[in-house]
């Protein structure tokens, strides 16, 4: 019987568990705040930055809002960057991407102070992961280990397989799976024989971006598949980036599209978010 991992569920127990720290540190007089700020009105960021306010309010994280016009100029966005830098109230910063094509998002994240880096984006927060050192992690991946810890998935020792080499994701994720001592190997669009590789794999994670493209030829019997992708078919139904109806029998663990990886980024930001008050 193969086992879905349940994202909803697993993020709801990080959000209680948070609630509950979050409570007793303002009963000890702290108090957590995560500025939020987007530039523009792009229909997708603002649904992400709603579920972001409410997933503070919901935790007892105050969150400030703060919304720039698209046609602001980079210099004024980098300006009010550094002032939430400099405010002491402020634990953490979060400016939503994609910005405006005129905007330098590399050198807007760069202008984070890295001690308030909740997205873990900042070149000396890659750096901390990489070299063991305490620091934020991106969401995406640090919510796959705990998906995979909480559903009592061993990594230690496993052949882990990550199909993806984005920032945000599989390099990232390829840090943290040694951390916890698997063996890994990263593919990408140049790797030659996909299929041989990804059949190797204990734990498959495919974070390519390219809708159901992983079938059951890809994985061997008994895998772990986490499925990073998010797609609309031509039903307009979503999907990820394995094809879940012909995978799900093969294999040992699975998360669905949606209800798997994706609750998880929000509850991860919100643990970044209490961990600058740890």
């Amino acid at each position: 019987m193969t086992q879905l991992i349940d994202g909803k569920r697993i993020s709801g127990e990080i959000k209680e568990e948070l609630k509950a720290e979050v409570a007793e540190m303002k009963a000890a007089g702290r108090e957590i705040c995560l500025a939020v700020v987007q530039v523009g009105e792009d229909p997708a960021s603002s649904v992400y930055v709603n579920n972001k306010k409410k997933a503070c309010a919901y935790i007892g994280i105050r969150s400030e809002a703060y919304e720039l016009p698209e046609s602001a100029e980079e210099e004024e966005l980098l300006a009010l960057v550094e002032q939430l830098n400099m405010d002491p109230k402020v634990n953490g910063i979060l400016v939503q991407l994609p910005l405006p094509a005129h905007m330098d998002a590399d050198k807007v994240i760069r202008t984070i102070s890295p001690d308030k880096d909740v997205d873990g984006f900042h070149p000396v927060s890659v750096g901390r992961l990489w070299i063991g050192e305490k620091g934020f992690c991106s969401c995406t991946p640090a919510g796959i280990i705990e998906l995979l810890k909480r559903s009592d998935i061993s990594i230690d020792g496993k052949e882990c397989v990550i199909v993806g080499r984005s920032n945000i994701v599989g390099k990232p994720m390829t840090a943290l799976l040694l951390r916890e001592n698997a063996t890994v190997t990263v593919a990408h669009s140049h790797t030659k024989d996909l299929k041989k590789i990804t059949k190797r794999a204990d734990i498959l994670i495919v974070a390519a971006g390219k809708q159901q493209m992983i079938d059951d030829t890809y994985v061997k019997d008994g895998a772990v598949v986490i499925d990073v992708g998010m797609h609309r078919n031509e039903q307009n139904k979503l999907c990820g980036d394995v094809d879940f109806e012909k995978v799900k029998d093969k294999v040992s663990a699975i998360t669905p599209v949606p209800g798997g990886v994706g609750p998880m980024t929000i509850a991860m930001l919100m643990n970044n978010c209490v961990e600058t008050a740890r």
